[in-house]
């Protein structure tokens, strides 16, 4: 399936010792970058609303499948996917485009990194905007650990890192199932089943709920993990303690300026403490699940360009 006709042509760029595939749109306004991160399991398409609305309002919008993803490269190791090199590719983008600072924008795992690059990189951020994903302090144990004791070995979290490739080869026996199953909204409250939550969803024939995109969008998706496998993507999770080891040293105060946006029914907890890591956080709420800006585009665009207008006036 290719990405439909009206999303932008990919270009390879070499960044940090991969290739990353970005979309972009809005290149006239050079000098007013945006970057938008994904989360998993997604694509630079996740944000096919989100890009011609922000070209229109004067970004140049870059767009990147983050390593593991898409047509981007996919490094074997565990470790090339720490925050240290995820980070590292958004500072190399911002080289190759010959910026200093950007607006970076990040959903589920893309907000994960973003809040990371923001803390290894300061000088590099101009502004935050996060979606789904709060910022996640760093506590008095390795991530991981701490989940295993409180959701137990079958959290998917913990699941990934415990039971290597396990996930990743019923993923990618199921990937259309396990896509169509996943992006999901309204889906009905129901008791946690037995087993691990993805590789459920990878096996269920039952559709719960309303899909959030067209046969056709989601075939996207589809067709672009059908190539690259789950393996890369899911590494991304095998380094949270990894990560908590690298952040020990970090001031964990972010200063810039943040619009975190919240899905009331989200999984995704939303954060008591977010103002005392992000002081100079604005949030919003919307009326959806998880995937924020695929289930409510109109209004996570509204909510963003009402932010980055505030902003400039400020």
């Amino acid at each position: 399936m290719s990405i439909a006709t009206d999303f932008p042509k990919p270009t390879f760029v070499s960044v940090n010792g991969v290739e990353l595939e970005v979309f972009e749109a809005g290149q006239q306004n050079a000098g007013n970058p945006i970057i938008l991160c994904h989360g998993w399991p997604e694509h630079a398409f996740s944000w096919r609303h989100q890009i011609p609305v922000l070209a229109e309002a004067g970004y140049h919008v870059i767009v990147p499948n983050q390593r593991g993803y898409g047509n981007s490269s996919c490094p074997v190791e565990v470790s090339d996917y720490d925050i240290e090199h995820l980070s590292g590719d958004l500072v190399g983008l911002l080289d190759h485009y010959g910026y200093e600072d950007a607006i970076f924008v990040g959903h589920d795992w893309g907000a994960m990194v973003v809040w990371g690059l923001t803390l290894l990189h300061p000088d590099r951020v101009n502004k935050v905007i996060n979606l789904s994903l709060p910022y996640q302090e760093r506590g008095e144990k390795p991530w991981i650990e701490l989940m295993e004791e409180i959701f137990g070995r079958d959290f998917y979290f913990v699941h990934f890192n415990r039971q290597p490739g396990v996930a990743d080869a019923v993923l990618d026996k199921n990937t259309s199932r396990f896509l169509r199953n996943i992006f999901r909204k309204n889906v009905p409250p129901a008791p946690p089943q037995p087993g691990m939550m993805m590789i459920n969803l990878a096996r269920t024939e039952t559709l719960q709920g309303d899909a959030i995109m067209s046969d056709n969008d989601l075939a996207v998706f589809v067709s672009a993990f059908e190539a690259s496998g789950f393996t890369g993507s899911i590494n991304w999770y095998r380094n949270l303690d990894r990560n908590w080891y690298l952040l020990a040293n970090i001031s964990p105060i972010i200063q810039q300026p943040a619009l975190m946006i919240y899905g009331d029914r989200d999984v995704v907890a939303k954060s008591e403490k977010l103002s005392e890591f992000v002081p100079n956080v604005d949030v919003v709420n919307l009326d959806c699940g998880h995937w924020i800006q695929q289930e409510k585009p109109e209004e996570a665009n509204q909510a963003i360009l009402k932010w980055l207008k505030q902003q400039e006036a400020n």
